[in-house]
């Protein structure tokens, strides 16, 4: 029997390790089409059969980073000579970068969009998970009246979709002033991940023991002092885990972006499709941009990693 079960549990092994290895080639293949095809030469990029083995080409950042037009004709052997080797990449391509009067490079929105992205996105996060925190904070700790109500009301904030809530929200923010602003994003991308944070923070305030701070009160400590000095330090990994979601959140955020914003605070997620080159689609252009803009949000999670687990684990309010 000893030996049967041995056998089975080898067999179960084997299928949980397949099936490991297929989810993750579901969820990486994605990923890997993305970062192969910001490499590619653009006549590559929509071949059938899919084009696997070719030779990367930096000129899809190039165009990314660049305002071009397409060329009427080609350029002189003189011209091309005389053109910096990152400009020669997008002749080759049948474009021209364009310049201004005095001869300067004209840059694409692209660099601003990703800069609005990591203010807005960092500023928001802080702000929701410093607010969720204090919050949780008191639930956990207090006697609130009307305490389930209070928290259903937090939540039921995420209950309906962004989409729907867009159209009232533009309209508001028109009416005083808050149209294509970073404050505008700021305050949206907060309000709409501090239900969250709350949530998840009091599971996590909930199981550091109260006798931690009963303690310190004990010997002098003030209720402020006992927050930052005890709880905050054990509450470490619930806030890390927490940054973590709420920075996806606002960072991937697509529906208020676009619509909340034009030119000025415009973020990544609406500007890179508009990257549609010269003539037919640039898949190129657009798969760079995407796979610089997964860059930040992956580097964070992978900082973070550690701290994930536990956060799905006990991030959940126990009555």
């Amino acid at each position: 029997m000893a030996a049967v079960r041995t056998s089975s549990e080898i067999g179960l092994n084997r299928v949980a390790i397949v099936a490991v290895l297929v989810v993750t080639i579901i969820f990486l293949a994605p990923i890997y089409w993305i970062a192969s095809t910001a490499f590619k030469p653009r006549n590559l990029a929509t071949t059938i059969p899919p084009t696997v083995v070719f030779q990367p080409e930096i000129s899809p950042f190039v165009k990314l980073f660049t305002k071009r037009s397409q060329m009427r004709s080609p350029p002189t052997p003189e011209e091309y000579a005389a053109a910096p080797w990152w400009e020669r990449v997008v002749f080759d391509g049948g474009e021209k970068i364009v310049r201004d009067g005095k001869g300067q490079v004209q840059w694409s929105g692209y660099p601003s969009r990703f800069l609005n992205s990591l203010i807005i996105a960092i500023t928001s996060t802080v702000l929701a998970v410093g607010m969720g925190t204090f919050t949780a904070y008191g639930f956990s700790r207090f006697k609130v009246k009307g305490e389930a109500d209070l928290l259903f009301f937090i939540l039921s904030t995420r209950m309906l979709p962004p989409v729907v809530v867009a159209i009232p929200m533009f309209l508001m923010y028109r009416a005083v002033g808050l149209n294509d602003s970073h404050i505008g994003l700021i305050i949206l991308y907060t309000a709409f991940n501090l239900s969250f944070s709350v949530w998840l923070m009091k599971g996590f305030m909930d199981e550091i023991p109260k006798e931690y701070e009963e303690a310190a009160l004990v010997d002098g400590y003030t209720r402020m002092e006992a927050f930052f000095k005890i709880v905050l330090p054990e509450a470490a990994t619930g806030i890390a885990a927490t940054a973590v979601f709420c920075f996806i959140t606002a960072w991937n955020e697509y529906a208020f972006a676009l619509i909340m914003t034009n030119r000025r605070a415009q973020t990544a997620p609406p500007f890179i499709p508009s990257q549609v080159g010269s003539g037919l689609p640039d898949w190129t252009v657009i798969a760079a941009g995407t796979f610089l803009f997964l860059l930040p949000v992956a580097i964070f999670t992978f900082l973070l990693r550690n701290h994930l687990l536990r956060g799905m684990s006990f991030g959940a309010i126990r009555k």
